[in-house]
Formats: structure tokens, C-alpha cells, sequence
């Protein structure tokens, strides 16, 4: 300043000046002599304003540019696959779609010992993205195409235990190498569904860390607890973080398949997939040495379940074949789509078109309203997946008649009827349920079907469904085994004493009294039955309706209404579907239940939405009544769900 001037209010003002200012001050009283609080807040946001703003500073040559964010950490993704064709597409559109830089990503993939076409996808998709990353290391082999000591591709004999572990190893080792901060584990056979996983899991800080991922049984990829000779042991501490009923991330025995690894973290340059610990005693395993080794180096495995990462494939048995692998990733598509959109193929790789087909059928309907677009594309895209044909029947809407239509139908309610449970009139959307199905029935007639299935649009699959589904009807055809409706799907409502198993064809037991209609097979003879009893005379729920038919309903009234009985009713055991959702839980939607008493717009039904007895799942079935007699077929064998 040189003395020659005062910083007053952002001004320059000559001494004089203040001095003049100060002359003609006047002497305040003793408790007033802070200026009014108004004022000196002006006074205040008046310099604050003027002041340099940070980077700007008070001379030009004092300016300088803001520091830029530091770049994210950068991270290797290590796959390794072996015979994954059929999920590959699946699999690299999940690694696409995270949401990281892809600059600051490095790709090593693996694949070797392939029966089927993996090498050749993996290529092709390396070709097409190696642009967006910031480099790939590929390690194909192939050739041989399987290990001279294993009985088959879902077997693991030493030597394969033994070459995944030196591939690990070979990841982790290029990963040091090149300087990343993170390397992420993923198994092909690993959707990780949530594009957020990798920052996520790089938020909690940890060493070793696992994204929990769901699967279609009790299974997920880790352990909360470990004999001492390093074997699996069931925890009460395991279901809660499974089924999500404690939420957070929490330390672990074991984690596997999908792993984050902090390799800024001093503790990691001691971790090893191999050679194994020299103090290693435990089974030849690459996830049991691993995580032997982060036992002996300190290093405690976590796993976070916060969010809903993905979803894994339940392991196989050794004995069984590349179909069931198909099989396995077909119903983990399926099962993500109960509630989450579905997996997206990749862009960058060919797909295979699919060859539909009815399953042996002369014909697969799929009931649906048109006002649940959502329930009809989820449906139509599950039958893609397993290539099934259908054709779509638009659903009655109960709730768009009056009494005189009903009446114009020719339709006649059963005088006296109650539901079971509320004690409540047919609702309107029972009525349309009724109706859906009975234009399908006289489709059936019409059109001379000699067998069909009927899907509803509020079902869940069960593993291997087609495959079983055909082998059952195959059997059926064997035996010459005269039949009318087959219950696919079911809730039975009789669980005093076991159903009588069909001698000589596995998976077949007499129906006993049912709910639901979510899923069944109808011979011609049988439609022509339901049609020939004139339902619309005596008007009950279908699905009471069918076991008056079948006559094992409990309510004698019922069965007298209808002269002829002979409906010959079985019934899938175990069952083959299975609704998506129950009373009460998220997502839950019942056009049925939730309507209005057929002849009273008024008379809502849906005061028990949440406590509905009707569609709630099946009650536990006592010992004494389960159907233990029936055979299996070897397909529904094929999977274990065994932790």
C-alpha cells in the first residue's frame, strides 16, 4: 500500500479521507457502541463479496486454476471361464455395463480346457472392446479340451483345481506388476446385475471384500463358518446375512468366485492362490488356500450384502453334463426377472438365435390381461429363454362387467358360495379368471387339441422345467396313461395324508383338493368334460371348480351340483412352478383377490391384502403327509443346493 492509502469496505481511501470520516465520529453510549446489527451484516456480506474469490487472488499475476480431482484408482478385472458359451453374452454385458472408467480398467481373461465354443466368443468380444479399456492381456489354451483325470466337465479333479490356481496367481502377479490399485476377481458364471459393484466395493476399504451374491437356494459365495480341517460348517450367524435380515458388511470365514482385492493394502503382497501355504494341510482347493492364505497374513475377508449385486449359478454335481449347465444359467435368467429387469446380452458379441418350440404340445397358451403389460413381456421373454412357443390369450376383465352383462353371459352365481377364507361372494375378478380360462378350454375344443399347456402370467419356473416337463409327458405316453388335466403348478390344499403316487411313472401323483391354476396340462377329452358340465349355471371359482370336477372337494354341496365327476386330475411332484410372489410380500398383485363382490361395485375385497389365506404360500406339509413314495426322474437330481 505504501503507506498511502487504507482497505476499507473493498475501497481505497486516501488517509485524509479517513481522517475526515473520523472527525465527525460522535462518542456512542457505553452499551451502544457496536454498530446495529443490520448494518454490520450488510457491512459483512459487502466484503465478503468483493474479497478475491480462492484462485483469483489480488493481482493478475496472482491467479491461478483450480486442482483437478484425482483420477479413480485403477483396477485389473480377472475372468476366468471354462465352457461358459451360453452365459458368456449375459456375463460380458454385465462387465460392460459397470460403471467405472474403462480407461482405467485393465481386462485379463483366461479360458482354457473348453468343450464348447467359450475361446471363440471371448475373441470376439476382446476384439470389439479392447478399444475402450486400457489394455487386455489374453491367455487362451485350446487345446486340450478337457483334463486327462476328469469324468466329466462339472468334475473337479487335483489337476483342475491345481491349473485354476496358477491362473489366479497369474492375474494377481500381472495385476502387482502393472501397478493397480485393485484387482477384482469375477467368475463367468457371476452376473453382476448392480453397475455400481466396483465402487461400491472399493468404498468399504477393505482388504479383501466380497459383493454377496443371490442365487435360487441358500447358496451365495461365502462361508460364515469352518471346521478345522477347512471344510464348509453351517453357522447360525450364515441365514440372516443371506436372506438379507441383517444389512451391512461383515467379516467372514471365506469369501469366493467374485473378490475385490486392495492391492495399495501392505497386508496383500503376503496373499498367494498358489503354490499353497507351506503350513497348508487342508483340501486341495483354490478358495479354501486362498483363504488360508489371508488367515496367515492377517487379512480378514469381508462380505457386503448393502445392495443387491448380482447372482450366481448353485454348483452342479460332478456327475452332471454341459445341458444342465445350460439348464442352471437358463433359470438364473428367469429368476432375475421375478424382480429386476433382465440380463442384456452384450453388443459386441454374436448371439445365437433360439429355435422355439411347444414342448411336445399341440399348443401353449399364456393368459394375460392387457392392461399388465409388465407381467406379459416378463412371461413372453422367460418362454424365449427356454424357447418355448405360445400364444397369447387376452385375459377377461372382471372388473369392466356389470350384473347385466353377467346376466347376458348367461351366467348364474352358485347362490350360497363363500370363499373359505373371508367368507365373502365370487369377485369380479374371479369371474373374469373363470372366463380367461374357459375360452381357452373351448379354443381347445375348437381346434381339436389334443394336448395343451395353460400358463397364467404370475409364475415362477422351477430348474430344468422344460426338460422335465417333456420327459414326464414322454413317460405318460409310455404308460398309455389315460389322463385329463395335469396340475404344473399348485396349492394343495389337502395335507392330512400323502397323494397317491402313479405306479410305474416318476414325478406323478393323484391330485388331491387344489387351489391355484397357475400352470396345467389339458387333454382334449378333459376340456370337453369342463365344458360339457355347464359351469356357467352354477358359477364357482375355477379353481374350486376343477376339483369338483376331479371330485375331491371337501364342501359336499358342491359336488352335488355337478352330476358327472370323472375329471381324471394328477399332479407334478415336486411342482414345476410356482407364483412369483405371496401375500404380503413386495410386488405382490392379485386381480382375483383384490376386486370387488361380483354383483356390489361398492364391496371392495381387498381389506385383506396383506392377510389373504388364498394365496399364501403352501403350508408346511407334515411328515406324515408328504408324497415320499414318488420316483425321480435323474434330471431334477442334477443340482445341489448344499452350501
Amino acid at each position: 500500500c505504501g503507506g498511502r492509502g487504507l482497505w476499507w469496505a473493498g475501497r481505497w481511501r486516501s488517509r485524509s479521507a479517513a481522517s475526515e470520516l473520523g472527525a465527525v465520529r460522535r462518542p456512542l453510549p457505553a452499551m451502544s457502541r457496536r454498530p446495529p446489527l443490520p448494518l454490520f451484516a450488510a457491512a459483512l456480506g459487502l466484503v465478503l463479496a468483493l474479497a478475491p474469490a480462492p484462485g483469483r487472488g489480488y493481482f493478475p499475476e496472482e491467479r491461478w486454476a483450480e486442482e483437478s480431482p484425482l483420477l479413480p484408482p485403477r483396477v485389473m478385472v480377472a475372468i476366468l471361464a471354462r465352457n461358459s458359451a451360453h452365459g458368456l453374452p449375459a456375463f460380458l454385458g454385465c462387465v460392460e455395463a459397470l460403471n467405472y472408467p474403462k480407461d482405467r480398467v485393465v481386462l485379463w481373461v483366461a479360458t482354457d480346457h473348453n468343450v464348447d465354443n467359450t475361446t471363440a466368443v471371448l475373441r470376439e468380444w476382446l476384439m470389439n472392446v479392447q478399444g475402450f479399456y486400457h489394455s487386455v492381456e489374453w491367455r487362451p489354451m485350446d487345446q486340450p479340451k478337457s483334463y486327462a483325470d476328469e469324468t466329466g466337465p462339472k468334475h473337479w479333479p487335483d489337476s483342475r483345481y491345481e491349473y485354476v490356481m496358477k491362473l489366479r496367481q497369474a492375474a494377481l502377479k500381472s495385476a502387482r506388476e502393472r501397478w493397480a490399485d485393485y484387482i477384482l476377481f469375477v467368475d463367468a458364471d457371476n452376473y453382476l446385475t448392480n453397475p455400481n459393484t466396483l465402487t461400491l466395493l472399493i468404498a468399504e476399504n477393505k482388504t479383501v471384500v466380497s459383493p454377496m451374491l443371490d442365487s435360487r437356494s441358500a447358496y451365495s459365495n461365502f462361508w460364515c463358518g469352518m471346521t478345522a480341517e477347512g471344510y464348509y460348517k453351517r453357522t447360525p450367524a450364515y441365514p440372516p446375512i443371506r436372506k438379507r435380515d441383517r444389512l451391512g458388511c461383515f467379516p467372514v470365514v471365506m469369501v469366493h468366485s467374485t473378490m475385490l482385492i486392495d492391492l495399495r493394502k501392505e497386508a496383500s503382497n503376503q496373499l498367494a492362490f498358489y503354490p499353497p501355504h507351506p503350513d497348508y494341510t487342508w483340501s486341495f482347493d483354490d478358495i479354501i488356500v486362498f483363504a488360508f492364505s489371508c488367515r496367515q497374513a492377517g487379512v480378514q475377508m469381508y462380505i457386503s450384502n448393502k445392495e443387491l449385486f448380482g447372482f450366481l449359478q448353485v454348483p452342479l454335481r460332478s456327475s452332471s453334463t454341459m445341458q444342465d449347465e445350460v439348464d442352471s444359467f437358463i433359470h438364473v435368467q428367469l429368476e432375475v426377472m421375478v424382480n429386476h429387469p433382465p440380463m442384456e446380452p452384450s453388443k459386441y458379441v454374436s448371439i445365437r438365435p433360439k429355435s422355439l418350440d411347444k414342448m411336445g404340445f399341440d399348443e401353449v397358451f399364456l393368459i394375460n390381461l392387457k392392461r399388465r403389460l409388465t407381467r406379459r413381456m416378463r412371461m413372453l421373454r422367460t418362454l424365449h429363454e427356454q424357447e418355448i412357443a405360445s400364444e397369447v390369450v387376452d385375459a377377461v376383465d372382471g372388473r369392466a362387467f356389470n350384473s347385466s352383462e353377467i346376466k347376458a353371459l348367461g351366467i348364474t352365481m352358485l347362490a350360497d358360495y363363500q370363499d373359505p377364507y373371508s367368507g365373502r361372494p365370487l369377485t369380479k375378478g374371479e369371474l373374469g379368471c373363470f372366463l380367461s380360462h374357459y375360452n381357452v378350454w373351448k379354443e381347445i375344443v375348437e381346434r381339436g387339441l389334443k394336448k395343451s399347456v395353460v400358463f397364467e402370467d404370475d409364475l415362477r419356473f422351477e430348474i430344468f422345467f422344460k426338460r422335465r416337463l417333456v420327459y414326464l409327458m414322454k413317460e405318460m405316453e409310455k404308460a398309455k396313461l389315460d389322463w385329463d388335466l395335469i396340475y404344473i403348478g399348485r396349492k394343495r390344499m389337502q395335507v392330512d395324508h400323502p397323494e397317491r403316487a402313479v405306479p410305474g411313472i416318476r414325478n406323478l401323483v393323484e391330485a388331491d383338493y387344489s387351489y391355484w391354476t397357475l400352470a396345467y396340462a389339458l387333454s382334449l377329452q378333459g376340456a370337453k368334460k369342463l365344458i360339457d358340465a355347464k359351469p356357467f349355471d352354477k358359477m364357482l371359482p375355477v379353481d374350486e371348480f376343477l376339483p369338483v370336477m376331479y371330485d375331491k372337494h371337501p364342501v359336499p354341496k358342491y359336488l352335488e351340483l355337478f352330476e358327472k365327476r370323472d375329471l381324471k386330475a394328477f399332479s407334478v411332484e415336486p411342482l414345476l412352478v410356482y407364483p412369483t410372489h405371496y401375500t404380503g410380500e413386495a410386488g405382490y398383485v392379485s386381480d382375483t383377490e383384490t376386486s370387488t363382490v361380483w354383483n356390489n361395485e361398492k364391496q371392495k375385497t381387498d381389506w385383506d391384502r396383506a392377510k389373504s389365506q388364498k394365496t399364501r404360500e403352501q403350508v408346511k406339509i407334515r411328515e406324515a403327509a408328504q408324497n415320499l413314495d414318488v420316483s425321480h426322474s435323474p434330471i431334477g437330481s442334477a443340482s445341489r443346493d448344499e452350501l
